[in-house]
């Protein structure tokens, strides 16, 4: 598992402040002039250090992905700020803004990311052509050979098709694409959820010898707890739009605070069978309110088995609680003897 270890703040590569993504839908019949906005991401914030991989979790919808494309500039911003390497990127051309060489994804779908008229060497190469990357043809050459050995594909592969590879092997070719320009950070939107499970792992674990190796920072969307939990240092918990809770991995897993984040660790299943008969439940009903027009109060109190009168009319903020660990819930204002009594024991993921 990847190390716990806290990066100092000058270590810091990216930075975003109040990002908020809408999308403005007209409201009622065909000639209603009335324009109501899907509030995707409202008022996300956090921090990247060099190195470190900050997992994004959440139910679908809840506009993980969302934040990832809008970070690459690749959705309009609504409001907000986002640093990457000390600059301010948020007013830049996301298609000839120098961080976006910098800056690069991969997908989650590799049967529909690679083009499948193009051979694996004109993949990997296009941007290596686009930024002007290669001094010759023998360099370029070069260059995808070693990417290809990079995440452990052999350089005669790269004559061949998207088709005469496996859905592990393509994610490979995305993940050499996406090295091709030297990033620092990677944006890695649910890599593993459309390959096998046997799979997964061998591509989880290349992403990581890529971070040892080369010193890369990922910020990792994905809905398999299991898998965060293996490849992440610290951890955010988004819900309707908003994060509720980010801390390092093993304070989230072993004691989450907020009742959305119990929720979430008390569906993973265990399996020792003892564990997992015995365990507490945190169980949550009804749906996920819509993003058109979110609950006042917390987004959350709807479904909350914890909810209490603040809930339902007061925002709450996303407050420090210490050990890198932030928490958006009234519970955490009340005092700290309360705070114990109203979480469960640690549960096992």
């Amino acid at each position: 598992m990847p190390s716990n270890s806290v990066h100092p703040p000058s270590d810091e590569l990216l930075r975003v402040d109040n990002l908020k993504v809408h999308f403005p839908v007209s409201g009622g019949g065909l000639f209603s002039k009335t324009t109501l906005s899907v509030k995707a991401v409202d008022g996300v914030s956090f921090a990247l250090n060099r190195g470190e991989t900050l997992g994004l979790v959440g139910e679908s919808g809840c506009g993980k992905s969302t934040t990832g494309l809008a970070i690459l500039r690749m959705l309009p911003l609504t409001a907000g700020r986002i640093h990457f390497e000390g600059k301010d990127i948020t007013a830049q051309d996301a298609r000839r803004g120098e961080f976006r060489q910098r800056m690069q994804m991969v997908y989650q779908d590799p049967y529909g990311s690679l083009n499948p008229r193009m051979r694996v060497r004109d993949i990997i190469g296009e941007p290596l052509t686009v930024y002007n990357r290669a001094e010759n043809r023998s360099d370029y050459e070069d260059r995808i050979a070693g990417l290809l050995k990079t995440v452990g594909l052999l350089p005669d592969m790269a004559d061949r098709y998207p088709h005469e590879f496996s859905g592990g092997q393509r994610q490979r070719i995305g993940i050499a694409r996406a090295l091709a320009l030297e990033p620092s950070l990677l944006i890695c939107d649910e890599p593993v959820s459309a390959l096998d499970v046997s799979i997964q792992a061998q591509v989880v674990n290349v992403l990581m010898d890529l971070q040892d190796r080369l010193g890369l920072s990922y910020l990792f969307v994905a809905h398999d707890l299991a898998v965060v939990r293996h490849i992440s240092h610290r951890v955010a918990v988004m819900y309707l739009g908003r994060i509720v809770e980010i801390a390092s991995r093993d304070d989230l897993y072993q004691r989450p605070l907020h009742p959305y984040t119990q929720a979430l660790m008390s569906a993973v299943p265990v399996a020792d069978p003892e564990i997992e008969r015995n365990r507490p439940r945190m169980v949550v009903t009804g749906e996920v309110p819509s993003a058109l027009k979110p609950p006042p109060g917390c987004r959350f109190h709807p479904r909350c088995p914890m909810v209490m009168d603040v809930c339902r009319t007061v925002d709450p903020v996303l407050n420090e609680m210490g050990d890198a660990r932030s928490v958006a819930c009234h519970l955490h204002a009340q005092p700290v003897h309360l705070i114990r009594n109203a979480v469960p024991e640690a549960v096992s993921a």
